[in-house]
Parts: C-alpha cells; sequence; structure tokens
C-alpha cells in the first residue's frame, strides 16, 4: 500500500487523486506503524517549513522519516523538507540530504509558479526523453545544485528540480499538477 504522510502541510487531496488517475489505491495517516509497513511513502508539501516541522515533531514523526528503508517521495516542501535546514524562518528539517534550502533572491517574480523546463535528468523516476520536459512548480525556496541533483531547471539560474539519494527521492514541482508527464513520474515511482 501507498502511504501519504498526513502531517497537516499537504497537498493531499491532489495527490490522492493523481495517484487514483493512474489507478494506485493510496491511505493518509501519520501513524508511525502504518508508515513503517507501507510499500511506498510520499511525503507531500504545500506550506511553510516551521509549521510543518512542528507538525512531524508534534507526531513523533521527525525520527521516523529519515530512518524508513522502503522508497519515499518528496513532493514540492516535502522535498525540502528531506534537507538539512531551510532558510524559511530558520528551520531545521530532517537532515536526509546534507544540504541547505535557500529562498529565491531573483529579479524575477517570487513565488516561482507555473510551467519550467526539466533539464540534465538522471534518475529512476525519469525516462531520458524526459530532457526538455515541463513540469509544475510553486515555491520560494529551493535547493542549490548539489551532488544528490538529478534534474535542474533555471530560475535565474540553475537549481535542483530533483534529488536523490538512497532511497529518498524529491520533486520541487507537483508530478500531481504536471499533467501526463506527472502521472509517468509517480507511475515510475509507484514501480521502483
Amino acid at each position: 500500500m501507498i502511504t501519504i504522510v498526513d502531517y497537516s502541510a499537504g497537498n493531499t487531496q491532489s495527490v490522492i487523486n493523481a495517484l487514483n488517475r493512474i489507478g494506485v489505491e493510496c491511505m493518509v495517516s501519520n501513524n508511525a506503524e502504518v508508515i513503517l509497513k507501507a510499500e511506498k511513502v510520499i511525503l507531500p508539501g504545500v506550506g511553510e517549513a516551521s509549521s510543518a516541522m512542528s507538525s512531524l515533531r508534534n507526531l513523533n514523526l521527525e525520527m521516523l522519516i529519515p530512518q524508513l528503508k522502503q522508497p519515499v517521495l518528496g513532493i514540492c516542501l516535502g522535498m525540502q523538507l528531506m534537507c538539512l535546514h531551510s532558510e524559511e524562518n530558520d528551520t531545521d528539517c530532517l537532515g536526509i540530504f546534507d544540504h541547505k534550502v535557500l529562498k529565491f533572491k531573483t529579479q524575477n517574480i517570487v513565488p516561482h509558479i507555473g510551467w519550467n523546463e526539466l533539464t540534465k535528468v538522471q534518475n529512476p523516476l525519469f525516462d531520458e526523453k524526459m530532457n526538455g520536459s515541463d513540469v509544475y512548480f510553486v515555491h520560494s525556496y529551493y535547493v542549490p545544485i548539489v551532488s544528490e541533483t538529478c534534474a535542474t531547471a533555471d530560475y535565474e539560474g540553475q537549481f535542483s528540480a530533483a534529488i536523490q539519494k538512497d532511497n529518498f527521492h524529491g520533486v520541487q514541482f507537483h508530478p500531481e499538477k504536471s499533467g501526463t508527464l506527472g502521472s509517468i513520474i509517480l507511475e515510475n515511482f509507484i514501480n521502483l
């Protein structure tokens, strides 16, 4: 069973709908035993880092998530929370990826909202043909290019559109809002 972590900071219903569209059953839970037994785990995210981390701490999930052995997908804020620290309200995060999440300091409009091109894709979630395809972003903070970067995008400079380390996968964009391409990425995650 696919389990979506419920920590009151999610685009949970959009993720459920996207999984249902590709014929995947899922459940939503914040129960540690349920999450541990899940075949795959999705950490969704829309919101603000410090509130989200506070919620994970209150649910006693901040120590559990980094120890998961099954494939885990962090979406948008969910990906950022997998990092060590976020500049958003000076927030210590889960520390799965030893990197800082930075705020866009750009002449462009922030948040970065809309379709943007994926480049340098290299990860089991992606197909090489996805290089140059557009996905949907909504974010004011980003992970710079790091050793675990497996796809990039550009918003007045390159940033990590996706990162991966061991069983942990993170995407800064929203696959559940990225049409057919997003559905394929979710299917690839399910098939890991």
